[in-house]
């Protein structure tokens, strides 16, 4: 067991350590998840994540871990004649593939050896065949602590085939690395709070496209807990499908609120110093 009066120090990818003062933010009184006090903070929350993510588009937050959300992705906007390449560079990215094979879709691999990056060279050679209608990307392969150029393969797909729904998993890449959501053009991005947000794992955080949004209504079995058209739905009105993780999105409004007081410029520029690596940005905003 634990000492949780002397807690362990995590050198890890996630879960991160979690300080005192966001600790706190998960033992204050809870709310009903149906009224005008939670839709307040949901509303709250989700706003700060639009801006931190620079989009304009749909923030849903799912009580799972950001898994569930390689799953939604899937069964989604991914229909029964539709094919996906998956680019694989390490145990996660591999596992996205898997889930979607899981999901009984048509998923082809493009495997790099691992610590090796995508490129975009590469992923435009395969889908060049017109045989993909969506591409999942990763942007940090935590397995390997690899960074795939996700801004040259986003400019590029943008160019060349703006009709392929792209997925991108952010888990450990999120808040800690620049993310511009509508400039990228992507159609999901997701992760999980246990990582750069510093909050327990418990809650995932997914930016959707209004794109990803009108493909859904064409795809049949989407499921129930994650369906796109639901999350939609529910957030006209500041809400969650399902009972949402309250206490989470608590230290996740608290996190927010932080990080737009910092900047989020300063908070990629802090881990891109203690990473000791060199990041060109696409964009000057």
């Amino acid at each position: 067991m634990a000492d949780w009066k002397n807690p362990p120090r995590l050198f890890i990818p996630g879960p991160v350590k979690v300080n005192e003062d966001v600790l706190q933010q998960l033992a204050r009184p809870t709310l009903g998840h149906r009224g005008k006090e939670y839709a307040q903070l949901h509303g709250e929350t989700v706003d700060m994540l639009k801006k931190l993510l620079f989009t304009n588009q749909h923030v849903f937050l799912s009580t799972s871990s950001a898994s569930g959300i390689w799953e939604a992705c899937f069964r989604n906007c991914v229909g029964p004649d539709d094919k996906v390449l998956a680019t694989c560079c390490g145990a996660f990215s591999d596992k996205w593939a898997d889930v979607g094979r899981a999901c009984g879709k048509n998923v082809d691999d493009l495997k790099v050896e691992w610590g090796q990056a995508t490129t975009p060279e590469m992923i435009d050679k395969q889908l060049a065949t017109g045989k993909y209608s969506a591409v999942t990307l990763v942007y940090s392969e935590t397995s390997t602590g690899l960074i795939n150029p996700v801004y040259e393969i986003s400019e590029m797909l943008k160019k060349k085939y703006p009709d392929v729904l792209v997925f991108v998993d952010c888990v450990s890449a999120m808040i800690g690395m620049p993310l511009h959501f509508d400039r990228l053009g992507w159609d999901v991005a997701l992760a999980s709070v246990q990582k750069a947000f510093a909050i327990p794992p418990g809650l995932a955080v997914a930016v959707v496209s209004k794109r990803a949004i009108e493909k859904s209504k064409t795809v049949p079995g989407r499921g129930y807990y994650f369906d796109f058209q639901s999350f939609a739905k529910n957030a006209e009105k500041n809400q969650t499908p399902t009972t949402p993780a309250i206490p989470h999105i608590m230290a996740l409004h608290y996190q927010c609120n932080k990080l737009i007081a910092e900047g989020i410029e300063n908070t990629w520029v802090c881990v891109v110093l203690r990473r000791e690596i060199r990041i060109e940005y696409a964009y000057d905003d």
